[in-house]
């Protein structure tokens, strides 16, 4: 079976995509009380999301860092979903995907997305 290099495995619906993030409980617990981020939250803060559960809890080092120590499940519509992904940008320089750093920095200046890209298996 042959295997795309580029994949997203999440769970997901015809309407949704669920993505994981790690918040403190001043973040979690108003958003989990009101069914959506609420303040404190800011829009405008830089999140890293994962479409893995138990990846979100590694890299938040199983809800111990301070400042994630809870995991929210957030369900985005695929529409937006796919929104993020088109106006996406590597986070790291790529010699084989860019035609040159300069361009790349100037793309991921102004991109709202940016995309960690795991190297082997099980990446996200």
């Amino acid at each position: 079976m042959s295997v795309p290099a580029r994949q997203i495995r999440a769970r997901y619906s015809a309407d949704t995509i669920t993505v994981y993030q790690a918040y403190p409980p001043q973040i979690a617990l108003p958003a989990v009380a009101a069914g959506r981020f609420a303040a404190p939250f800011k829009r405008d803060r830089m999140t890293w999301i994962k479409p893995s559960f138990l990846w979100m809890m590694y890299r938040c080092g199983w809800a111990r860092k301070p400042g994630q120590e809870r995991v929210l499940s957030v369900d985005i519509t695929r529409e937006g979903f796919e929104w993020a992904l088109a106006r996406a940008c590597l986070s790291h320089y790529e010699r084989d995907l860019h035609s040159d750093k300069t361009t790349w920095a100037r793309q991921l200046k102004t991109s709202p997305v940016r995309v960690l890209r795991q190297h082997g298996q099980g990446g996200s």
